[in-house]
């Protein structure tokens, strides 16, 4: 069972606590993290791109000119994806990328990103996300003395004041625990949970 230091907002250590060997101290599957975030990816993409076939572009119905004697090739609409504002043959008509992926499949690829952070020495774990004024500086600094630049940082109960605080750092993201993926954690190089959040972590994927 893995023990770390839970520290508090000025990077002092306050504690330690026990964590779940099922959820932290899982083997490590780089296959299951590819195919999540391949499957986040696929999701998030809108597949709206849509183009005019001949029949829903404005203008045709009558024949431009006459069959014979013009010299031109022959034609039977202005609209034919040969002239310009012309329909598009073979273009984009919208469709879906979502694919679907089992829920153990999800979960064993979070408790093995979790467990990769934890192995890698780049997660912590504090005891309370909070700040005396909603301000990014403050937050900046906060995760200064942590040692945790570029983070992701997982709140059990997500505020509003905290959400603004955190909202115009670039190099971090805060998430409610509620919304913890794989993709976010692999974005980032470290990884920062209050123990709400670990306690709501080890519930659900024990």
């Amino acid at each position: 069972m893995p023990t770390v230091d839970v520290y508090n907002m000025a990077g002092d250590k306050v504690k330690q606590i026990d964590l779940s060997d099922a959820v932290f101290a899982a083997e490590v599957k780089p296959y299951l993290l590819h195919d999540v975030v391949v499957w986040q990816m696929a999701n998030r993409r809108a597949g709206t791109a849509k183009t005019k076939t001949r029949s829903e572009v404005s203008g045709g119905g009558t024949k431009p000119f006459k069959q014979k004697g013009t010299g031109r090739a022959r034609a039977g609409s202005n609209r034919s994806p040969l002239w310009r504002h012309g329909g598009v043959n073979f273009g984009p008509n919208g469709r879906k990328y979502a694919r679907k992926l089992p829920r153990k499949v999800r979960e064993q690829a979070l408790r093995s990103a979790l467990s990769m952070k934890l192995s890698e020495n780049v997660m912590k774990v504090i005891d309370r996300v909070a700040l005396e004024q909603p301000k990014t500086k403050l937050y900046a600094g906060a995760l200064g003395k942590l040692g945790m630049e570029n983070t992701l940082v997982v709140m059990g109960s997500m505020t509003n004041d905290m959400s603004m605080a955190s909202r115009n750092h670039c190099s971090s993201k805060m998430l409610d625990v509620r919304g913890l993926n794989v993709y976010d954690i692999l974005k980032y190089r470290g990884l920062v949970m209050d123990e709400e959040a670990v306690q709501y972590i080890e519930e659900r994927l024990k």
